[in-house]
């Protein structure tokens, strides 16, 4: 009985601290709230179509802590997000917008849906949040940043808005799992400062201390931008639970205006750091003993591969040539837009690094896709992970659409866990992509009927034709062409395409060789296929109205099998 008195007593709390916030008008466009003490959270109310509204939070000091920009509820409330009070905090609010359409702002919903509250409700409200692939709690995610193993558990961290399901105030979100498929959110990791907004970049653990901030220091470079885009610096002292940025950032500029997201590596024969960075359509490649100062070896890219958006998001690592005991280097170019089917796409190009320089061995026209759906984009790797293996984490989204996917909670998921290695075929040398071993243990016994969070395991037999259908006669239609050695995807059908023209396609990709067998998993909203040789794989998004619950097959037989939560 006490503790239902003591809980309708904050729930009236938190109505009447609502019922008391009055904005303070100072313009047309311009308002002042000073927030209520004595509640964790200010839960800010927000509308999807509404403007932006460029909010300062200011202290009791008069200094301004943030400058978040909030889609603030004109007239509807889609959802909350969350705004930890500190003493004393005002929020002085410039809103945008043609006020003919939009009417007064003293109207405006935000007022009276504003609610104070000790707790922010992240309980899943969405029903095509997957189950086991990783999402933020809440907001906008889009490419995974400063990834790095140690003592025992993969910290990913990923371009995140906290206040909003839309792209914007670019921070690094935090995550840890020790399985690579259970995460536990940490919050922010790295917070926007005056030098800039937080783009990607990467983390890796100093393990002789070249930085100076002690043995096995975690030390992430990120791309501030602001007016320009340059890099800086933050490390970590506790294994990457918090970060402390360095006191000279920016640490390297450059007047080109796309300059960004470095990633880090040792390399052993020089005992030097490589960072390649994105420029242009280019990679550059600089070194440093120290992390600190660096030094520019080369460049790469010119005329080489696919050149239809700006390159993003590089790797750079050296991986095993499967059955044949060599060693080559593959450099990673994540392209917007450019992908074979439009928008963005991971390319890649294989050959020699030297420590100063990246050789390609294909010819310059060669362009080789690391994935051949719609929705794999900033494949990045894991710093530091365990037995030499290389983990890459993708975003499974498109930018053609990334913003208008069914959802709100929370937009964008991170595809399935990969171990990445190279294999031959002909002349070529390619990117071989296998599930990590991790996802292994999600198997769980076989089913008789499809669910909508499952694993497929195909045996083919020659032609090959899949269907997975619901009783709408929703459909995804897969095919294999022991011809061509070619396998496609057709989600025009899959259920709910309407929200972009982009989204209904299909898919194709090579398969570099017969197949035997396929492993297909299903989560809600994404399907994704892999030979279970690693030689081709495909990474698509569907929306279907209810789950697939059919499924036919024509050249081959499929076994389902559940998926352990």
């Amino acid at each position: 009985m006490k503790k239902l008195f003591m809980t309708l007593l904050a729930t009236l709390t938190c109505t009447l601290a609502g019922a008391q916030s009055k904005p303070m008008m100072l313009g047309e466009n311009h308002a002042m709230l000073r927030l209520e003490q004595g509640t964790k959270y200010v839960l800010l109310p927000v509308e999807e179509k509404a403007e932006n509204a460029n909010v300062r939070i200011i202290g009791s000091d008069n200094q301004c802590r943030r400058r978040p920009n909030v889609r603030l509820a004109v007239d509807n409330v889609d959802y909350y997000v969350p705004l930890e009070i500190q003493d004393g905090q005002l929020l002085d609010i410039i809103f945008h917008g043609d006020r003919r359409q939009t009417g007064a702002v003293k109207d405006f919903a935000c007022w009276k849906e504003l609610k104070y509250s000790n707790t922010f409700d992240t309980t899943n409200r969405e029903r095509f949040r997957p189950l086991y692939h990783h999402t933020p709690l809440y907001g906008w995610m889009n490419d995974p940043n400063g990834m790095f193993y140690k003592d025992g558990e993969w910290h990913l961290c990923y371009q995140w808005n906290p206040y909003g399901s839309q792209w914007e105030n670019m921070t690094w979100g935090h995550s840890v799992s020790k399985d690579l498929i259970h995460w536990q959110s940490l919050g922010t990791a790295v917070e926007a400062d005056a030098v800039g907004t937080i783009f990607s970049g990467s983390c890796v653990v100093d393990k002789n201390n070249t930085a100076g901030y002690g043995k096995d220091a975690i030390v992430a470079y990120y791309t501030s931008a602001a007016e320009a885009q340059t890099q800086s610096m933050a490390y970590s002292t506790d294994g990457g639970r918090t970060f402390k940025k360095y006191e000279k950032n920016p640490v390297l500029t450059s007047g080109v205006p796309d300059f960004r997201d470095p990633h880090l590596f040792w390399h052993q024969e020089t005992q030097r750091w490589i960072m390649p960075l994105a420029v242009g359509q280019e990679m550059q490649f600089y070194s440093s003993a120290n992390l600190r100062d660096w030094t520019y070896e080369s460049s790469f890219g010119k005329e080489y591969g696919n050149h239809g958006g700006v390159w993003e998001c590089p790797d750079l690592m050296r991986l095993p040539v499967r059955g044949t005991g060599q060693e080559k280097w593959m450099l990673v170019c994540n392209i917007n837009p450019g992908g074979p089917f439009g928008g963005s796409a991971t390319q890649y190009f294989v050959g020699q690094f030297d420590g100063h320089k990246f050789t390609c061995e294909s010819k310059p026209e060669v362009t080789k896709w690391m994935d051949y759906g719609k929705d794999h984009y900033a494949t990045v790797s894991f710093d530091n992970a365990p037995d030499g293996r290389h983990v890459a984490i993708v975003w499974m989204s498109n930018w053609q659409y990334a913003g208008a996917v069914p959802t709100k909670q929370f937009r964008s998921a991170n595809a399935l866990p990969r171990d990445l290695h190279l294999f031959t075929d002909g002349q070529e040398t390619y990117c071989g992509v296998l599930p990590s071993p991790e996802v292994d243990a999600l198997r769980g016994q076989k089913l008789k009927k499809l669910t909508d969070a499952c694993e497929l395991v195909v045996d083919v037999r020659g032609a090959m034709e899949l269907t997975l259908q619901n009783l709408k006669g929703e459909q995804v239609l897969m095919k294999y062409d022991a011809q061509k050695q070619t396998f496609s995807m057709d989600r025009t059908k899959s259920g709910d395409v309407s929200f972009s023209e982009a989204f209904p396609c299909t898919t194709v990709a090579p398969t570099h060789g017969q197949l035997k067998q396929l492993r297909i998993f299903i989560d809600r909203c994404s399907i994704e296929v892999f030979d279970a040789e690693g030689r081709m794989a495909m990474t698509n998004l569907v929306f279907p109205s209810e789950p697939y619950n059919t499924i036919k097959v024509k050249g081959g037989k499929a076994t389902i099998y559940e998926v352990k939560l």
